[in-house]
């Protein structure tokens, strides 16, 4: 029995399964299918000479034709895309397709309706998305190229400022974790890439990994700075982070960075071809448990390590293969993973320090670069 065919209904610019399908950004939904061993796609004439154009679709078909079909064969009625799609379907002799799982569920639930037989993937849409290229690694490096120069002026940024009562002070005027993101965002901008998310959090804010930080930054306390833009001309990202502080750290500060850093690297010497996830999650719990870090999960909130080691990269920010101590895959050849440990606690603050790496068959290979140096003074 022949395969289901990929079908797909959705924008390139936020979809990566539609953006690798098709290697072209286009704003609004769109048809994509493939059948025969092509890849076809139906937009609209506004993006159809574009798309024809720019794209790795075999065959791009004109949309307005085939809504006319659509409203002859059901008058009165009003498929919308399900229509279309049922009419392409019986015109390449499809009947069966395979959906990804954030596939629209009204068009999903009419298709079944009009006869077509629709699975969800298991997983992801298109597998083959977990490993790289070589043109891909190259995006990737890109993306963090263009994180580092983040991180490079958020360093400046903070170099730049002075220490009053306690806080931090940039011409003036006090150095906010707004502030610091914008310095950031601009000079990944200035690089070709789209900030979105990025992270400047420091203190209590910085012991929750995925606050973005607000207000006044405080000298002497950690400052987690996350970057993670989307490189415009391919749409691949990049994500590093580090952690500064402006100031004299204390010794406990300088214990905590340690134990991030040395956690790290265990990971990263843990990486190759073959090896499960969890393995490589484990060289970080057995660091922390080591030195004394202690992780606790209570209904009030986490504190200690209590994320996992890393994700996959690529077209999208978070995608497979994930590397924690839950998720039971083994690494393959070529896929993308970051490596991102970190130890969380208020009072003392929160450090996290992030590189992306390819996985070969010996080990891991570097996709960004930026010093580990943290203090700033």
């Amino acid at each position: 029995m022949a395969s289901p065919s990929p079908l797909l209904y959705a924008d390139s610019e936020t979809s990566a399964d539609a953006l690798y399908f098709g290697r072209v950004k286009v704003p609004d939904p769109f048809i994509a299918f493939a059948a025969g061993g092509r890849r076809y796609a139906v937009v609209s004439a506004l993006e159809y000479s574009r798309v024809r154009r720019e794209s790795a679709f075999d065959v791009v078909l004109r949309l307005e034709p085939w809504v006319r079909k659509a409203a002859r064969a059901w008058p009165g009625r009003s498929y919308g895309p399900a229509g279309v799609i049922a009419l392409l379907a019986g015109r390449y002799r499809l009947d069966h397709f395979r959906v990804a799982g954030d596939f629209p569920a009204g068009i999903f639930d009419r298709l079944r309706r009009l006869g077509l037989r629709l699975e969800v993937a298991d997983g992801t849409l298109f597998p083959e998305r977990m490993v790289k290229t070589r043109a891909e690694a190259a995006a990737l490096r890109e993306g963090n190229r263009c994180a580092a120069l983040g991180l490079a002026a958020a360093e400046r940024t903070l170099h730049a400022s002075r220490i009053r009562s306690g806080r931090l002070y940039l011409r003036g005027t006090p150095l906010t974790s707004e502030r610091l993101r914008s310095a950031v965002d601009t000079a990944c901008m200035a690089a070709g890439a789209v900030p979105s998310g990025t992270i400047a959090a420091g203190g209590n804010q910085a012991c929750d990994p995925h606050h973005r930080g607000a207000g006044p930054l405080r000298a002497n306390e950690l400052i987690i700075v996350d970057v993670f833009p989307r490189v415009g001309a391919t749409g691949y990202f990049g994500d590093m982070t580090r952690t500064f502080i402006r100031g004299r750290p204390t010794e406990a500060q300088r214990r905590l960075v340690a134990a991030v850093r040395e956690a790290q690297q265990s990971a990263i010497l843990s990486v190759r071809a073959g090896v499960n996830g969890r393995e490589v999650n484990r060289r970080v719990t057995d660091v922390f448990s080591a030195a004394g870090y202690e992780t606790r999960r209570t209904a009030r909130g986490s504190t200690g390590f209590f994320h996992g080691t890393g994700h996959g990269l690529g077209l999208a920010v978070h995608e497979a293969p994930r590397v924690n101590g839950v998720a039971d895959v083994v690494l393959p050849k070529g896929c993308v993973v970051t490596v991102e440990p970190g130890l969380y606690y208020p009072g003392l603050g929160g450090c996290r320090i992030e590189d992306v790496v390819q996985v070969t068959a010996s080990g891991a290979s570097m996709l960004s670069d930026f010093h580990y140096d943290w203090v700033i003074r």
